[in-house]
């Protein structure tokens, strides 16, 4: 049997524009620009440019109403809406920063130089080397698989079964591999390469020196590859019959050869990092800028504003609705803009006042978690997270990202704390000056930060070390 029943619950939600303007603080610099292009064109009432006063003559009707005026109120005024109802309303405009371009000239972008990629290299070379029609989409295809790095890490079985399918051949695994071959000797030799073993097997046959000693670098290569890489140099030596002297000559000219013959085709325009903060000091005081020098300041299209006017009778019902909506549009983005920019501003000031010494020397980091911040502002603390992620930092020292200033404590034998990363940094200096024929064990490097001052434990050092990337010491050795 159906029952009736009425519940009160208190719920909490985002309104429409908490959800934009929470949208607009997760964005860098870069893509705030590209949005901002993106709703100038979206929304016709929404310009660049300055708001300009209003003249006495213009703001002779009623009082203004308020922002908070809900939307059934709205609807029922209709025709009496006018955009002078919001002219007071400060926040809802972008203030002229100092920071901002004066005019266009300002803000002109760059020419970049045009890059050609690395695929269309590649074909044409092919082109060039006089191969089929038919090798030529085998080879577009086979191009088409190769990552980043330059490597072929899919199963060549794979790609010959899409190429039968998608152009019906019956081309074999062997011819597939016939014109692999064929790439992986245009340039960069070793392109397409399947593992790390052919690819540098490959480059030694296009470098040019001592035969001999590029002779033992293909055995060395070809033959006792495993003992390479785990740097077994005195079994490698007595395997090739060779001194020791003569090992290093054969492992230096491996060290030449590019273990990742992709890299490098980034082109500038890909690789420039754009700080979304710029920190500098004047004598005792910092000063904290938002480098939104592109980002240009808007207002509401005059015209559309004549418009909405009450005074205007030309205006249909339905096109003034269309407008209301568009205005309520840009007005709610014009605040988020405004909103994201302070809220930026508090974060950024109290990172600066909680690491001041990092920013006064470039070394000093101290321990500091995103909750420390949202109590300083008062902001939850996935705002926070918001304005830190993916945000970067001009300072006198370097760009860093903002994490960068995030961090776990750790206590020194003198009681006081300091960021995790400064006993990182330890340990890359330490490392940097050990002995490469005896590089240093965890355990050893423990006893290192033991002596200057931090009571770090064996298998910390080993998760440390090995955030930073860094190898084991038996991989760290060199002759």
């Amino acid at each position: 049997m159906l029952h009736l029943s009425q519940q009160m619950k208190m719920l909490q939600k985002l309104t429409p524009q908490q959800i934009q303007y929470l949208k607009l603080l997760q964005l860098p610099t870069l893509a705030l620009e590209q949005m901002i292009k993106t709703e100038l064109e979206a929304n016709p009432l929404l310009e660049e440019g300055v708001e300009d006063e209003v003249t006495p003559e213009e703001n002779t009707e009623e009082a203004p109403a308020s922002v908070e005026e809900t939307e059934e109120a709205k609807n029922a005024k209709d025709d009496e809406f006018s955009f002078e109802d919001f002219l007071n309303d400060e926040e809802a405009y972008i203030p002229k920063g100092e920071n901002r371009a004066a005019d266009d000239e300002d803000r002109d972008e760059f020419p970049i130089a045009a890059s050609t990629p690395l695929a269309e290299k590649l074909i044409e070379q092919l082109r060039l080397a006089e191969v089929t029609d038919m090798g030529l989409s085998v080879a577009e295809e086979i191009i088409g698989n190769i990552d980043e790095d330059g490597y072929l890490r899919r199963d060549l079985e794979s790609i010959v079964n899409d190429i039968n399918l998608s152009r019906g051949l019956h081309l074999s695994v062997p011819q597939v591999e016939e014109v692999l071959g064929i790439i992986q000797r245009l340039e960069p030799p070793g392109i397409g390469s399947r593992t790390l073993q052919e690819c540098l097997l490959i480059q030694l046959d296009f470098v040019k020196g001592d035969p001999h000693l590029i002779g033992l670098a293909r055995r060395l290569l070809h033959d006792h590859f495993d003992e390479f890489t785990k740097k077994h140099y005195e079994q490698i030596a007595k395997m090739l019959g060779v001194p020791m002297d003569e090992v290093k000559r054969v492992l230096e000219l491996i060290g030449h050869l590019n273990p990742k013959p992709g890299e490098g085709t980034i082109n500038s325009q890909e690789n420039y990092l754009t700080p979304d903060f710029i920190v500098t000091k004047d004598e005792t005081e910092f000063i904290i800028q938002l480098n939104d020098k592109n980002v240009p300041p808007l207002r509401i299209n005059r015209n559309y504003r004549e418009l909405m006017s009450r005074r205007n009778k030309t205006t249909g019902a339905d096109t003034k609705q269309f407008l209301r909506q568009k205005f309520d549009a840009a007005k709610w983005f014009i605040a988020s803009i405004y909103q994201r920019r302070e809220t930026m501003l508090k974060v950024m000031h109290a990172i600066v006042d909680r690491q001041r010494d990092f920013f006064e020397s470039g070394e000093g980091l101290k321990p500091l978690i995103y909750k420390d911040i949202a109590e300083t502002i008062r902001m939850d603390i996935s705002t926070i997270s918001r304005v830190v992620n993916g945000k970067y930092v001009q300072t006198d020292f370097g760009v860093f990202e903002l994490r960068h200033f995030f961090s776990e404590g750790i206590s020194t034998q003198s009681g006081e704390d300091v960021s995790n990363k400064e006993v990182k940094e330890r340990i890359r200096e330490i490392l940097a000056g050990e002995d490469k024929s005896q590089p240093f064990s965890d355990e050893e490097i423990a006893a290192v930060l033991k002596e200057k001052g931090f009571n770090i434990a064996r298998r910390t050092v080993a998760k440390y070390r090995e955030s930073m990337m860094i190898p084991v010491a038996r991989l760290r050795r060199s002759i």
